[in-house]
């Protein structure tokens, strides 16, 4: 829906947001329509909300479908994933909305080189992942990838440049995060510039409603897709699509599936899958209490012992149903570079306001259930967050030459 400027000063009025058009008219009519544009897509009511806990209910453990079981019923979850595989039900969402800030690289996360002696790409490992299971199946399965505003031009045009590392490009789809206002301590938006207001990610909770924005929804219903499999862009051994995994969640009769890893140490730095207050959910590893630590199940082994890594099967009916399901906002205290009341740019050496954004992982608790599926830590667990050290680039490199993968 477009905006007129008296619609726009409506909406700033009802949030207490009317200076962001302080400087109108010295706008040009490009930066003019800009500004409408992203008044008309920002959702104010966010800046009310401020840093805290949330509140959370009462904690149980979640039984996972473990290696064992998996093994034994292992072809008839690989037949079951396949064949909805090749009737179309299954499209891939891909989450590359950040960049590689933490890697000392100035680009989209996704165009990170791992390689030691060729070039190996973050979104290179994730494509040739998905083209295993493209194989398998023989069917090219729908890859929706979700970019940024800081990094959409650059993601499109390096897969472009890179021919998609052999996918059909028919069968894939980009799409904007959202984006979040900043704001300062007192809920009002900075300015980055006297055209635009301060603006980040909405985290990656909100990506269904950003497909929603981007008008995807009757693209996925065209295309009969009745599962998404949701991934996080930096997990270098992620399985995209996996037919074993679609399998065990569809016989389930499961809502949602996560895959989960067992943890390494009773405090490893991964949120747990439970239940809270009777309904899936996932706690964050500094919310673990000393008495969840130490819980152990009936055969004595530990019964928060199951992390999440960012890789979840969606059926598309139950995540419409929840659309109109408000996830926590995660208040966070950053460094906001702004224009001061003189419009002169100031860029802040300590935290000066909040931004806001949404997590995947509390999706799950607006589903009835979901199955934990375990897989093998060092065959699809390989994430790359940090330069050095834990769950860095120096450890995935290390993982993908165990697992046969040329650097």
């Amino acid at each position: 829906m477009n905006m007129n400027y008296e619609e726009a000063q409506a909406k700033l009025k009802e949030f207490g947001q009317e200076h962001v058009l302080k400087y109108w008219e010295e706008l040009s009519p490009k930066e003019k329509s800009d500004l409408i544009l992203q008044i008309n897509r920002t959702d104010f009511s966010v800046c009310s909300a401020k840093p805290g806990q949330e509140e959370r209910g009462s904690f149980a453990p979640l039984k996972a479908m473990q290696l064992a079981e998996i093994m034994l019923r292992s072809n008839e979850f690989l037949q079951l994933g396949k064949e909805t595989i090749k009737r179309g039900k299954v499209g891939a969402v891909m989450l590359a909305g950040g960049m590689g800030t933490r890697l000392g690289w100035s680009g989209p996360k996704g165009t990170y080189n791992i390689g030691l002696n060729n070039d190996v790409f973050i979104f290179q490992r994730q494509i040739e992942n998905l083209l295993e299971n493209v194989k398998l199946t023989d069917s090219w399965i729908p890859l929706y990838i979700m970019t940024s505003e800081k990094n959409n031009n650059e993601t499109v045009s390096f897969l472009k440049q890179h021919d998609y590392f052999g996918y059909n490009p028919d069968y894939v789809t980009f799409f904007m995060q959202d984006m979040a206002p900043a704001c300062d301590r007192e809920g009002k938006v900075y300015m980055e510039s006297k055209a635009a207001i301060a603006t980040s990610p909405n985290g990656n909770g909100g990506w269904f409603k950003s497909m929603e924005t981007s008008n995807l929804i009757p693209d996925i219903h065209r295309r009969g897709i009745e599962w998404l499999n949701v991934f996080a862009v930096d997990n270098v051994l992620q399985r995209i699509a996996d037919p074993y995994f679609i399998g065990a969640v569809l016989s389930s009769g499961k809502a949602c599936g996560a895959k989960v890893v067992r943890k390494n140490a009773p405090d490893e730095k991964v949120g747990v899958i439970c239940l809270e207050d009777g309904r899936p959910s996932i706690v964050e590893y500094y919310e673990l209490t000393d008495e969840m630590r130490d819980a152990v199940d009936e055969t004595g082994s530990p019964a928060y012992s199951f992390g999440v890594i960012l890789n979840y099967l969606f059926n598309v009916g139950d995540l419409e149903k929840t659309m109109d399901k408000r996830l926590p906002l995660h208040v966070v205290e950053k460094k906001i570079p702004y224009i001061d009341e003189n419009g002169n740019p100031v860029k802040p050496e300590t935290p000066n306001g909040y931004k806001f954004e949404q997590l995947v992982l509390d999706m799950i608790h607006t589903f009835d259930s979901c199955l934990p599926y375990e897989v093998v830590r060092e065959r699809e667990f390989a994430p790359v967050k940090n330069a050095t050290g834990i769950d860095s680039v120096e450890s995935a490199q290390s993982i993908c030459l165990k697992n046969g993968i040329m650097l």
